[in-house]
Order: C-alpha cells, then sequence, then structure tokens
C-alpha cells in the first residue's frame, strides 16, 4: 500500500504542514500581544483535522501525527521565544510609520483600532481554550 518514498513524501508534508501552522499561531500570538503562542495544541488539533479531511487518515496515523506535533511543540516554542523581540520590533517600526502618515484624529483611531484588535483577538482566544 506505503512505499517507503510515500511514506517519506507523507511524511514531508506534515512537518511542512505542522511548520504553517506553528509559524500561523506564533505570528497571530504576537499581534495578540502574547508572551507565548497558546495554539500550539489547538493548532496540532487542526493540522490533523486538516489532514484527516485531506488525506483520509486512520485513526492510528491521527495519533502518529498528533504525536509528532507534540514532541515537535517545544521546539517551535523555543523558536518563538528567539523570534518574539524581532518581530515585535518590527510590528512597532511599521505600526510607526503608517501612525506618521495618518492626522492627528487618524492616528488617534488607528492606534484605537489596534488596541480594540488586540482585545479582540485575546477574547476570541479565551473563548477557545
Amino acid at each position: 500500500m506505503f512505499n517507503k518514498s510515500k511514506i517519506w513524501a507523507f511524511g514531508l508534508l506534515a512537518a511542512v504542514f505542522a511548520a504553517g501552522i506553528a509559524a500561523g499561531a506564533a505570528v497571530e500570538a504576537l499581534a495578540d500581544g502574547d508572551e507565548t503562542p497558546r495554539r500550539g495544541r489547538r493548532g496540532a488539533e487542526a493540522m490533523v483535522a486538516h489532514l484527516t479531511r485531506e488525506l483520509d487518515l486512520s485513526p492510528v496515523q491521527r495519533d502518529s501525527v498528533r504525536t509528532i506535533m507534540e514532541r515537535h511543540r517545544p521546539a517551535f516554542e523555543a523558536v518563538w521565544r528567539e523570534m518574539r523581540p524581532r518581530y515585535d520590533s518590527l510590528r512597532q517600526r511599521v505600526r510607526g510609520e503608517i501612525g506618521a502618515q495618518l492626522s492627528s484624529e487618524q492616528r488617534t483611531r488607528y492606534e484605537r483600532l489596534m488596541a480594540d484588535l488586540g482585545h479582540q483577538h485575546r477574547r476570541s482566544d479565551s473563548g477557545k481554550d
């Protein structure tokens, strides 16, 4: 049924997909102002669900993918801790440059909009936990 190349291809696909989910969770957490991404487990479950839909994973395969994600979660979190300060700095610089293009009234509204966006993400996250 599965030859070695198909198994390697599946493993690579799963790893790339996992990295994408982890990166997305990290970026979203950063945008929310969180210290660490809290979506790691939900991200893994989302990946398992997506792969199950797209690839018709068996229960054993789902468990394997879940285990792989959990095993690598600390490494993803370590990468996030390293890149977080750079991301925060870039985000602040971009917001500052955008703010410099706005009138005083627009800048006030923009700052409120950014704060509201952060609050919405945090509310959304707390409802999912």
